[in-house]
C-alpha cells in the first residue's frame, strides 16, 4: 500500500517542522498533533498539512487521530527532566523521561493496533541503552526496545516474550528506528547555545570536552525519515545517522568561536570538575545548559561505527557547509533569530 496519510507526533519541533515541510512538498497529507495549535503556526499554512490540537498522552485521542492514517511518525522527545532530584543512580526516579520516552511509546503502539495502522517510524538516539547510567539514554533505550518488539512477527514475538523483557503484547508493525547523533541546523539547541555562551564569557570552562560527536544536519535527518516511509527495505531496520566528520566537544566549541569571531579560552575540565559543573548548572533557573544526566550521557561517544546508510540515496551535509550561515551574528537573518530567541517566539 502506498503511504499517503501520515500522523506525526512532535511535528512542531526542530526535526518535525523540517519533516512536515518535506512531506508536504511531496504532496502527502500530514496530520500534526500538537497540545497547542499556536506551537505549529508555521505549518498551518502548508496546503496538505492538518494541525490538530490534542494531548498525545491521551490514548483515546491517539486512537481517534490515527484512524484513517497510513503511517505514524513519533518524534517526541525531551533532553531534560523538569524536576531536580537524584539522577546519579541507575534506578532513580520514573519521571518525565519515563512518561515521554516510554509510556507514550506504549500508548501509541496500542493506539496503532486499535486504529489499524501498521507503519511506524520512531526517533531514538545514539547511545540509547536500557542499562545506561543516563536516565535519558535508559528511557530512550527502553522506548526503542518497545518499538522493536512491536515490529516482531508472530514466531519472533513468542520467543521474545518467553525469554526476553515482557514489555508489551502487540507485534507485527512495520517499524523503522532512527538513532541520530547531535542534530544541528538553524534553531538548534546545541551549536546555537555555545554561540550565545561565547558571546557572553571571555573564558569557557567546558565539561566533558573530549566527548566525541558526529553532528548531522536536521534536513538530512528529515530526508531519511521521508525516504523510508514507502521503502520496504527499511522495515525492521535501525539506522544510526551521523554527519561526515567526527569532532570532540572542545573542537566544536572552538569552531563555533571561529565562525562568530569570538575566539575564547576554553578550559577543559576533568571528570570531577565536569560533574560538579553539571551539578551546579542543574539548579540554574530557566533553560538548562547542562545536568548531571547530560554529563553521564556524554561519557559515551555519540558517533556511528559505519558510514551513512546506503539505503538513502544522498550524502549528509557537512557542518562547515551549513553552520556558518546561521551562526554568524552579522547577518540580518541571524539578528532576527536572536530577536525571536530573546522574545521567546
Amino acid at each position: 500500500m502506498k503511504i499517503q496519510r501520515i500522523c506525526i507526533l512532535g511535528g512542531s519541533g526542530f526535526v518535525g517542522t523540517q519533516l512536515v515541510s518535506q512531506l508536504a512538498a511531496r504532496g502527502l497529507h500530514v496530520r500534526v498533533l500538537s497540545h497547542r495549535r499556536e506551537m505549529a503556526k508555521e505549518l498551518i499554512l502548508l496546503p496538505t498539512v492538518e494541525v490538530v490540537e490534542a494531548d498525545v498522552h491521551d490514548q483515546q485521542a491517539l486512537i481517534q487521530n490515527f484512524r484513517g492514517m497510513d503511517a505514524v511518525i513519533n518524534l517526541v522527545g525531551i533532553l531534560h527532566e523538569d524536576k531536580v532530584g537524584r539522577i546519579d543512580l541507575p534506578s532513580a526516579r520514573r519521571g518525565d523521561f519515563q512518561k515521554v520516552h516510554v509510556e507514550l511509546v506504549r500508548k501509541l503502539i496500542h493506539a496503532m493496533g486499535e486504529a489499524g495502522v501498521h507503519r511506524l517510524l520512531h526517533m531514538s538516539a545514539l547511545g540509547a541503552d536500557p542499562n545506561s547510567r543516563s536516565a535519558y539514554q535508559r528511557s530512550k533505550g527502553i522506548g526503542e526496545a518497545l518499538v522493536r518488539e512491536a515490529g516482531m512477527r508472530h514466531s519472533e514475538h513468542e520467543n521474545w516474550y518467553l525469554n526476553g523483557p515482557k514489555f508489551i503484547h502487540g507485534y507485527g508493525l512495520d517499524v523503522t528506528i532512527f538513532r541520530p547523533s547531535v542534530i544541528f541546523g538553524r534553531g538548534d539547541s546545541f551549536l546555537s547555545m555555545f554561540a550565545r555562551l561565547l558571546k557572553t564569557f571571555p573564558v569557557v570552562p567546558l565539561a566533558a570536552a573530549g566527548s566525541r560527536f558526529a553532528p548531522v544536519y536536521v534536513e538530512d535527518v528529515a530526508h531519511a525519515f521521508a525516504d523510508s516511509l514507502d521503502n520496504p527495505a527499511t522495515f525492521g531496520q535501525t539506522y544510526p545517522l551521523c554527519g561526515p566528520k567526527t569532532y570532540t566537544l572542545g573542537e566544536l566549541v572552538a569552531y563555533v568561536g571561529n565562525v562568530i569571531g569570538k575566539k575564547r579560552s576554553i578550559v577543559a575540565l576533568g571528570p570531577w570538575m565536569s560533574y560538579f559543573q553539571a551539578w551546579a548548572l542543574e539548579f540554574k533557573p530557566g533553560r538548562k545548559l547542562m545536568t548531571r544526566d547530560n554529563y553521564y550521557a556524554m561519557t559515551t561517544d555519540n558517533v556511528c561505527s559505519g558510514g551513512w546508510p546506503a539505503v538513502f540515496a544522498f550524502q549528509p551535509a557537512s557542518l562547515e557547509a551549513i553552520a556558518p550561515e546561521y551562526l554568524r551574528a552579522d547577518t540580518p537573518r541571524a539578528r532576527y533569530e536572536d530577536y525571536r530567541e530573546s522574545a521567546h517566539r
